[in-house]
């Protein structure tokens, strides 16, 4: 992102806005609120189409005039949304060939939002001419200071079996094959005699009598991703003709798994990501901050906007957990400390009707006269204290990779063990490094390294000739690299490597996996390490040991006596390789001797108190968070903002707080 397109002055506040839901008495008693709570930008428009467009050519704009002019004169910014999440009735009556189709077969009806085929032109017509149109008529107003088209791509339907999206999908794949010979190879289409001698042969993966051929699920995957990014660009072009704002669209980053947010980081002009931790986690904060993370590392590093959160409960989980006291703000500053500068809501008044009512709001149910109204105001005023941050950084230490083409791939069936879950796996690995306050960046395996201490591999089932190399690359030019099992299987295609499981990392790690060995339900194992036991299940590996050292032993299992836990001198850096899944004491364990060989220092924070600091141009920002009712005390100078009081060596945090410590840097760059 350039610096140049952030819309807003300080950190921007405010939510989702959804006026046609109430008559025009409230929205002035609206507008009024939004001054009261600190409100700057609301988003517009996500799910008006039927109301812009009444039929097909024909335009309303009146009411959307008087709105975009009411919150002008209050100076609430806008957010302006084109709302082709969901299209309206009459567009399906017109076009019904352009409903989704489920892997089934079966044809979604009306009445939801985000069933359009994503491969229908007649959609994609649709689309561009209301952005057009808006575009067209609200460039220059002055509200408007940027753009959100559609409205989280691939949720609730990702891939479309359509006989639209077939003829789309084979024009896409005669694109990425060039001809029948090298999409059967790349399928591998002699097993089961699957071969193809025609493209009109060539279909969707629709539901079949077994296990459908795997690589072409996983480009099918792709190709949905494609789609979906296309829809995306259309509209952003058909924007980009007539206005000169910042154009985006909102993410589910760690919740939504249909779209490779690396391509689309690179296609937006601002990320922007809707948060929505999963209640039944007692410890969500740490999915939470996976999430944020995700989203300014896809961002390449620059400010994002937290587009939607909740100021409490959702309403389409099991368990619609309600937050606490505090829990808000905790959340609110924990999207900021890990780069958001934009905290906004779904939604600014609870909606009386329809899918969402029971879900929570600015103003909730209950009105302003409640808790979390009174929470909603002090967050306002809160962020109003934290106009500096707005443009600092955050810099990680550590690369935690993270490729949705292998987590497409590995979700497939028939894997060797049901336990082999890439997002425990990401988890676990995560959650050891927020415990111990070190703050990571995701990242591909093709990506540039360099700058990190320490990269973590935990799930990377899928990994091509060309990452391999390039993390070789990492170890040899002084990296530390840790891998964890199921790592390194198979290629671009889905198809084992050439020189067997793990072959792209054998050289680095110094093994070579001969055999898995998984584990049956419920059985655990002990791994020998530097003189303890450690606690592991699931999965073992038979490996073969090159040139590692062998730090680890399986005292038990079926690979007994074999290599668990290896490190490998590799030029100048040195690689580990995990070949069981630890209990979180066990990772513990290991991951002090990682942060070793890389350099770094855990930063000994207490159980359950999240740090985490942004960088300015002449101060650093630490943001403390303490998840935990009791009271934590914590190493810190400097001056905490959210107070406004100075703080002298050390920085007292009251269970359920959050602080903002700023701290002058000299001009060497260490901090005065």
């Amino acid at each position: 992102m350039n610096q140049n397109a952030w819309p807003l002055e300080g950190i921007a506040y405010g939510g989702d806005y959804n006026p046609e839901q109430w008559p025009r008495e409230t929205w002035r008693e609206d507008v009024a609120l939004m001054r009261e709570a600190g409100v700057t930008l609301v988003s517009v428009g996500i799910f008006s189409w039927a109301l812009l467009e009444t039929e097909e050519g024909v335009f309303d704009f009146g009411w959307l005039d008087e709105l975009l002019e009411l919150l002008h004169a209050g100076g609430i910014r806008v957010d302006l949304g084109t709302p082709t999440a969901s299209p309206p009735a009459w567009f399906f009556a017109k076009h019904p060939d352009a409903r989704v189709v489920d892997r089934n077969g079966v044809v979604q009806g009306f009445g939801s939002r985000g069933m359009a085929s994503p491969s229908s032109p007649a959609y994609r017509a649709a689309s561009v001419r209301i952005a057009t149109e808006l575009a067209k008529r609200y460039a220059e107003h002055p509200a408007v200071v940027m753009w959100h088209v559609h409205n989280e791509y691939g949720v609730p339907v990702g891939e479309d079996y359509s006989e639209q999206s077939a003829v789309a999908f084979r024009r896409w794949l005669e694109e990425r094959y060039g001809d029948l010979d090298g999409l059967n190879r790349a399928w591998g289409t002699a097993f089961w005699g699957q071969r193809y001698g025609s493209w009109e042969h060539v279909g969707v993966p629709a539901a079949a009598a077994s296990v459908v051929n795997p690589a072409q699920r996983l480009d099918f995957a792709r190709f949905t991703d494609h789609q979906l990014r296309q829809c995306f660009l259309a509209e952003r072009d058909a924007i980009r003709a007539h206005a000169a704002q910042p154009i985006t669209t909102n993410f589910m980053a760690n919740q939504s798994w249909t779209t490779d947010l690396w391509k689309w980081g690179e296609v937006v002009d601002i990320v922007a990501d809707d948060s929505y931790p999963w209640a039944a986690d007692t410890e969500n904060e740490i999915g939470l901050a996976i999430a944020s993370d995700l989203s300014r590392s896809v961002g390449g590093g620059d400010p994002w906007i937290l587009m939607e959160h909740s100021t409490s409960a959702v309403n389409w989980q099991p368990r619609n957990v309600a937050k606490r006291a505090g829990e808000m703000a905790r959340n609110s500053l924990a999207h900021l400390g890990r780069g958001a500068d934009a905290v906004l809501f779904f939604q600014w008044r609870a909606s009386r009707s329809g899918a969402e009512k029971f879900h929570s709001a600015m103003i909730p149910h209950a009105g302003t006269d409640s808790r979390l109204w009174r929470e909603v105001v002090d967050l306002g005023a809160k962020l109003g204290r934290l106009g500096e941050l707005q443009g600092s950084r955050v810099r990680a230490d550590v690369a935690l990779l993270w490729d949705f083409e292998s987590f497409w791939a590995q979700d497939l069936e028939w894997r060797p063990s049901v336990e082999l879950d890439h997002k425990e796996r990401v988890r676990a690995f995560y959650e050891r490094l927020w415990r111990d306050g070190i703050t990571v960046d995701f990242a591909l395996p093709t990506h540039d390294l360099s700058r990190y201490a320490l990269v973590v591999a935990p799930a990377q089932y899928l990994l091509t000739a060309e990452g391999g190399a390039n993390l070789t690359r990492y170890v040899e030019q002084g990296g530390t690299l840790l891998v964890s099992f199921f790592s390194g299987i198979v290629d671009e295609n889905d198809a084992v490597h050439a020189g067997g499981f793990g072959a792209p990392l054998a050289e680095v790690l110094g093994v070579k996996v001969e055999e898995f060995l998984p584990l049956r339900e419920g059985v655990t194992t002990t791994v020998r390490w530097r003189g303890r036991e450690l606690a592991a299940d699931a999965w073992q590996e038979d490996l073969r040991v090159t040139t590692a050292e062998v730090l680890g032993v399986h005292r038990d299992g079926p690979g007994e006596n074999g290599a668990a836990i290896t490190r490998n001198v590799h030029g100048a850096g040195a690689a580990w390789y995990l070949s069981t899944r630890l209990d979180a004491d066990g990772l513990a364990a290991v991951m002090a001797e990682v942060y070793a060989d890389a350099g770094l220092a855990p930063a000994g924070q207490p159980d359950g108190v999240e740090l985490v600091t942004r960088r300015g141009p002449d101060a650093d920002y630490l943001i403390a968070i303490n998840h935990r009712d009791t009271a934590a005390q914590l190493a810190a100078s400097g001056r905490e903002l959210l107070t406004d009081t100075p703080v002298e060596g050390v920085l007292e945090l009251p269970g359920g707080t959050v602080a903002v410590v700023r701290t002058p840097r000299d001009p060497l760059g260490g901090t005065a």
